[in-house]
């Protein structure tokens, strides 16, 4: 399976999740291999301290690739693993759309109180585009950085499911990620937020949830 993490807008946590899935599918015993096609290499740096923290051991293989070297290098790669984790950033390029020619399942985070959720027009556009080239291609749409309390979570939810065209398009996903430090804390340590200790019981039930539907789709 290939997920690709990816959007139009930077800041809303793509990076977070693509490296937290990376970590949890190596930890369920899944050969993953993460993919870091952002110029910002977010991920990329975060496997380095990973690798300084667990004596060179991340647990997944990790590889940079952008532009269309991505596409062709993924096709002769994944029969070599169980699962590929692409972070593509929070822009339309060239990498992100090699990555979505080929991917299973597109994970689109919106962060709920901020104009991310006024580019979603822009994101169906882009998927309708690209199911052209790849009509198999499943994309999500999941809920990050959220705040405890408050009406943006469920104004955005209703943002993303009441339009037929848009939840026809990009199916939500209501398993929502807090805006928590023990997520921050765990990146900075190398560490999925499930590895994290003391563990952080809400943010680690939010990812594991996150996870087990993601897992799970075809």
């Amino acid at each position: 399976m290939i997920f690709t993490i990816g959007g139009i807008k930077g800041g809303s946590g793509k990076s977070t999740i693509a490296t937290n899935l990376a970590v949890m599918f190596s930890l369920k015993g899944k050969d993953t291999l993460l993919i870091d096609a952002d110029d910002q290499e977010t991920a990329t740096d975060f496997t380095n301290i990973r690798n300084e923290s667990l004596n060179g051991d991340a647990g997944y293989t990790a590889i940079q690739l952008t532009n269309q070297a991505l596409r062709q290098q993924v096709l002769n790669l994944k029969s070599k693993y169980d699962v590929i984790v692409i972070d593509t950033g929070g822009r339309d390029t060239t990498s992100q759309r090699a990555a979505l020619s080929i991917t299973d399942v597109f994970v689109v985070p919106f962060v709920p109180r901020s104009f991310d959720m006024w580019t979603l027009e822009k994101v169906v556009n882009l998927i309708d585009e690209m199911k052209q080239a790849n009509p198999n291609m499943k994309a999500v749409a999941v809920l990050n950085k959220t705040d405890h309390q408050g009406s943006d979570n469920s104004s955005a939810k209703e943002f993303l499911t009441d339009d037929e065209a848009i939840s026809q398009t990009l199916e939500f996903l209501n398993t929502p990620l807090g805006n928590r430090k023990a997520f921050a804390n765990a990146a900075a340590a190398g560490l999925g937020v499930v590895e994290l200790q003391p563990k952080d019981t809400k943010a680690v039930g939010e990812m594991e949830s996150l996870f087990n539907v993601i897992s799970k789709l075809k």
